[in-house]
């Protein structure tokens, strides 16, 4: 993704493939200390899907969705152009006719155009 910093995107990794997926586990020398079973009551279901583990309110997705794990750009002007061109100038369309390269350009440049409910 365009300027996520690796660090969050490290975060994001960690916790979604590990951490999210943790046994609930009791120290063994503190019974006391105890990391519960997310899965098990009161948690477990939707709400608590555990490999999830960073929702966030997503309103410029939609307003309607629930709070869900996602990684967000911090920048998006020019963001679909700049992915078109890295494609083509990466080769990742050799042999392509030039009206699929027209049309692939001409839609990046309508995406970075758009805007949503007269934002």
């Amino acid at each position: 993704m365009l300027s996520i910093g690796p660090t969050e995107t490290a975060h994001f990794q960690t916790w979604h493939d590990k951490a999210g997926n943790a046994p609930a586990l009791t120290d063994p020398k503190n019974p006391a200390l105890v990391f519960p079973d997310l899965n098990a009551k009161p948690f477990g279901g939707e709400d608590f899907q555990t490999n999830l583990i960073m929702p966030e309110p997503c309103p410029f997705l939609s307003r309607s969705l629930p709070s869900v794990s996602i990684i967000r750009p911090t920048a998006t002007r020019g963001a679909a152009m700049a992915t078109a061109r890295s494609f083509i100038d990466d080769g990742l369309f050799i042999g392509q006719i030039p009206a699929f390269l027209e049309l692939l350009t001409d839609l990046a440049s309508a995406a970075d155009a758009a805007t949503r409910g007269g934002e």
